[in-house]
């Protein structure tokens, strides 16, 4: 007896049941967001718009390796420190910056600078490790980074689209190199991890066999899910959870790929941003921001750490960051989604107020600063000071604690709440109790 065609092989032939099976499938992914094509975006208005509804999201900026507060936000003009770039005026009265940065300057109104950041880790990987888990470590525990903290949180488990995104299009970066190969999520675990793109680091693997139909596939992943849940309850099995979570990524990345190909944006919008890897990559954040993403971070390797070069280094690097800031908070305005999207640029320390031999500022952590803007921040806040040569900090400190309960509270976390974690000590979102920089919040 000759074979049916394989794609008829799960029915009996008859479209009766081919309609049924797919209203079932239809009614099984009904709460899901699925990004069909960059053209129309979503395959169904309902997923559409569950995929951008309203919730507070999260682009992190970091600026990896740690830039220079001299030549950015705390300028020492006519000091011995103040290296060989002037200050100019911004639109807060007495408020200066560097002269590297006109277009945020003129930004200053939407944006809160922390000028009193104090913290104790001046390595890289320990400074990258602190900033962006929000304390110091504590073996054998792997505190999650902010990223998948927030993805939990305020992430829609639903959607296909990443929670966590890692845009990286620099893949190397010493320090951060290495630090990109730990767990980031941490006892989170691996649903809350970050997916990595950008650059040469595509989205791999991500269409549907030839020789699979639509439907057919979509029989396969229903199966799939129903079976693997039904051992994972039955049996107790957080194993068997992780790896239902990993099939979940896979599938939703299936999905959301087009939404990370730049040349698919707007070629308006590509210019708007600038042609350098950081500025596309900001502009691919708030992009995927807008379809469904809760927390984007970009990253560009290490390319602030001057040890060798400062002025030159800075030079090259604020304008665009002054562009690519300013260009961000206007088109986050205009898209309506400025209220919802909390911006941070920050690196993992400061740099030294004296030049080296080398011509560079070395790590600095006992005065830096740093920039936030957006969801949940009072705009045309300058908190904290730095003394007339920035050695230290002359008003309010900042650590990192009290930096994590400033963004958590921007995004409606409760920073004190407890993680739960039976059989392990008690850990909290932020220790210590530490509060939060009021005058910055809205």
């Amino acid at each position: 007896m000759p074979q049916r065609p394989y794609k008829n092989s799960l029915t009996c032939g008859s479209p009766d049941h081919a309609i049924h099976r797919r209203l079932f499938l239809e009614g099984a992914v009904a709460g899901a967001c699925s990004v069909a094509s960059f053209s129309g975006l979503f395959t169904a208005p309902a997923m559409a718009a569950q995929a951008t509804k309203r919730g507070k999201k999260c682009i992190l900026l970091w600026l990896c390796g740690a830039p220079s507060q001299f030549e950015t936000w705390d300028p020492k003009p006519g000091r011995p420190t103040s290296g060989p770039f002037g200050a100019i005026q911004t639109n807060l009265p007495g408020v200066l910056v560097s002269e590297l940065m006109p277009k945020c300057s003129r930004k200053l109104d939407q944006l809160a600078i922390v000028r009193s950041m104090k913290t104790d880790q001046s390595e890289h990987f320990q400074g990258i490790d602190l900033l962006t888990r929000g304390d110091a470590p504590r073996p054998p525990f792997t505190r999650p980074l902010l990223g998948s903290v927030v993805a939990k949180e305020l992430g829609d488990a639903e959607c296909a689209v990443p929670q966590f995104v890692l845009l990286d299009p620099c893949p190397e970066g010493n320090e951060f190199k290495r630090f990109k190969t730990v767990d980031w999520a941490g006892w989170l675990g691996s649903e809350y991890a970050q997916v990595r793109a950008g650059g040469e680091f595509k989205i791999a693997n991500t269409k549907r066999a030839e020789v699979v139909d639509e439907l057919d596939f979509a029989d396969r992943e229903a199966l799939r899910r129903f079976l693997s849940k039904k051992y994972e309850i039955e049996r107790k099995s957080a194993a068997a959870g992780s790896h239902n979570a990993a099939f979940e990524r896979v599938e939703g990345l299936m999905k959301s790929a087009p939404l990370f190909d730049l040349e698919r944006l707007p070629a308006r919008d590509r210019e708007r941003y600038g042609p350098g890897a950081f500025a596309r990559h900001c502009l691919l954040a708030r992009h995927l921001i807008e379809h469904g993403s809760t927390f984007v971070m970009v990253a560009n390797g290490m390319p602030w750490d001057c040890h060798v070069l400062n002025h030159e280094i800075h030079q090259m690097l604020v304008p665009e960051l002054d562009h690519v800031l300013a260009t961000l908070v206007d088109d986050l305005r205009e898209r309506g989604l400025w209220d919802d999207t909390l911006v941070i640029a920050m690196g993992e320390f400061g740099r030294t107020p004296w030049i080296n031999d080398a011509r560079g500022r070395d790590h600095f952590t006992p005065a830096w600063s740093l920039a936030l803007g957006g969801c949940g921040i009072r705009g045309g806040t300058v908190f904290g000071a730095t003394d007339r040569d920035g050695m230290d900090v002359s008003d309010k400190p900042v650590d990192q604690r009290r930096l994590f309960a400033t963004i958590f509270t921007a995004l409606g976390i409760d920073p004190h709440a407890e993680y739960d974690l039976p059989g392990l000590p008690t850990f909290h979102r932020v220790e210590g109790e530490a509060p939060a920089i009021r005058e910055v919040l809205a």
